[in-house]
């Protein structure tokens, strides 16, 4: 089966750098747009950034010029690097994916890793 997994993040002070990763792995045949959300409890899930096949990237506005995304689709990895963070960037992380699976892609489907939480410390 598909799966998404994320990693990197941890606790980090007011000011510091983080960088995300999500792999994906399985019977995959090709990803389509890419992206990380981020919740914070008892709040709506929000997007944060996403990247399209080409490159083009999108960003909130809260993150713009502080966040980079990008993706490395020869390891199928997504990369988030977050600098200058602040404690409102606290939540955590979601990976999100729209991809096709199986030998001839004829599944498609939207897939989300579990998660990875970044506490930022002020």
């Amino acid at each position: 089966q598909v799966q998404l997994v994320e990693s990197g993040g941890g606790l980090v002070q007011a000011g510091g750098s983080v960088r995300l990763s999500c792999l994906a792995s399985g019977p995959i045949f090709s990803i389509d747009a890419m992206a990380w959300y981020r919740q914070v409890p008892g709040k709506q899930r929000e997007l944060v950034a996403s990247v399209s096949t080409g490159g083009t990237t999108t960003y909130i506005d809260s993150v713009r010029g502080r966040f980079t995304i990008s993706r490395d689709d020869d390891k199928n990895t997504l990369y988030l690097q977050m600098n200058n963070l602040n404690p409102e960037d606290t939540a955590v992380y979601f990976c999100n994916a729209n991809l096709t699976a199986g030998l001839l892609g004829e599944w498609v489907m939207e897939s989300w890793g579990k998660g990875t939480l970044v506490t930022v410390s002020s």
